[in-house]
């Protein structure tokens, strides 16, 4: 029997038959990190996946068989249950978001599953513990290696497809608004994509902190929705003025944090109505990557403008996150305080067709894959 080391985030990235031409090449870039040691599975037990052929659209996901992923130190072995549809992965679907170095080629950045096998000897996690995860790619597999650090368990009533949601998105909104932007006490929160999987989970979370939040989204549908999920106001982008609708709504002050993942023209209107001491966050500039600023603004009403992506995050800070969730977040999860928003839910043999409904904005909230 043929024993092989196999993908994952510490152990190099397998290499699909379709990149063989470029598999020494690659080979001799990647080196072992010291101290860790990969275990070997033998390269005929095979799970199903979602493979990218080539950039481009949904149709380049493919469904494929490829050898269960192998596990390094510190990493856990997941039976993956569902897997959620992120915009990253179609940034990456298009060649425009390649996974971290040594991580999977698999697209998927979140997952839900059960513990199968693994390094224990730092976690309190054991076999057969139903969890939900933040990985570095190779969600959409049967399969999925993890990082304990990066392991919550499901929240107390929440199935695997609902769990699956949670990882990407708490992650990026915690991180975002509660960290960076610190979003504080009295405050007030202004959501860019209301109705999106991290629109959604803004709202919710925030409002059930006690801020008052408004949100945008592209159509009167979507605007109650993200009402009913705790938004003082909808705001409709396609016939409202989003600056003039929160000046007013705010006695004029403005608003106290700004999460964006749009940018573009949408940035002079976003300086003109934050507050004094405000703060811009991006995490996405899906309206363009430049815009006209007033510098002047920025100096005289004290105004920060920041912005991050998740996934290239070193360890240490998507573990402080992760502790930061369960032990704030997660008891409200299990309250059902903080709700999941799933749109809809497709096999994995349809993963094209969950990126063409990304690609629609048609959805509010989640898009699922189930194994």
């Amino acid at each position: 029997m043929t024993y092989a080391l196999l993908a994952s985030a510490l152990c190099g990235p397998h290499i699909p038959e379709s990149q063989n031409a470029k598999k020494l090449s690659i080979q001799k870039e990647w080196q072992m990190p010291v101290g860790i040691q990969c275990i070997t599975y033998p390269t005929d037990k095979l799970m199903r996946a979602i493979e990218i052929t080539q950039p481009g659209g949904p149709d380049v996901l493919q469904i494929c068989e490829r050898p269960i992923p192998s596990f390094a130190a510190g990493e856990l072995l997941i039976k993956v249950h569902a897997a959620g549809i992120n915009r990253p992965d179609v940034f990456q679907r298009t060649g425009n978001y390649s996974p971290p170095h040594g991580a999977s080629d698999l697209p998927g950045l979140e997952i839900a599953g059960e513990i199968v096998d693994g390094d224990f000897s730092q976690t309190h996690l054991k076999k057969g513990d139903l969890v939900c995860a933040l990985v570095p790619g190779g969600g959409y597999a049967e399969y999925c290696n993890a990082l304990a650090v990066q392991c919550l368990p499901l929240p107390v009533g929440w199935s695997a497809v609902e769990a699956a949601s949670l990882p990407e998105t708490f992650f990026t909104v915690w991180s975002n608004v509660f960290d960076r932007a610190k979003l504080s006490v009295g405050e007030t929160l202004l959501v860019q994509g209301g109705s999106s999987g991290i629109g959604t989970a803004a709202i919710q979370i925030a409002t059930v902190l006690g801020h008052r939040v408004f949100a945008t989204a592209g159509s009167d549908e979507k605007c109650r929705a993200c009402e009913a999920l705790g938004a003082a106001r909808g705001i409709n982008y396609r016939t409202e003025d989003f600056a003039a609708v929160i000046k007013s709504a705010t006695a004029g002050k403005g608003i106290n944090v700004i999460l964006d993942m749009v940018a573009g023209n949408y940035v002079p209107r976003e300086i003109s109505c934050l507050a004094d001491d405000g703060r811009l966050v991006f995490i996405a500039t899906l309206g363009g990557n430049s815009a006209n600023i007033d510098f002047r603004q920025i100096l005289m009403r004290r105004l920060t403008i920041t912005g991050s992506t998740l996934r290239p995050r070193p360890i240490a800070f998507k573990t402080a996150i992760a502790a930061q969730l369960q032990q704030q977040v997660w008891p409200l999860l299990a309250a059902r305080k903080i709700k999941p928003v799933i749109f809809k839910t497709f096999p994995l043999e349809q993963a094209a067709q969950a990126h063409t409904l990304m690609e629609s904005s048609a959805h509010i909230g989640k898009i699922m894959l189930t194994m």
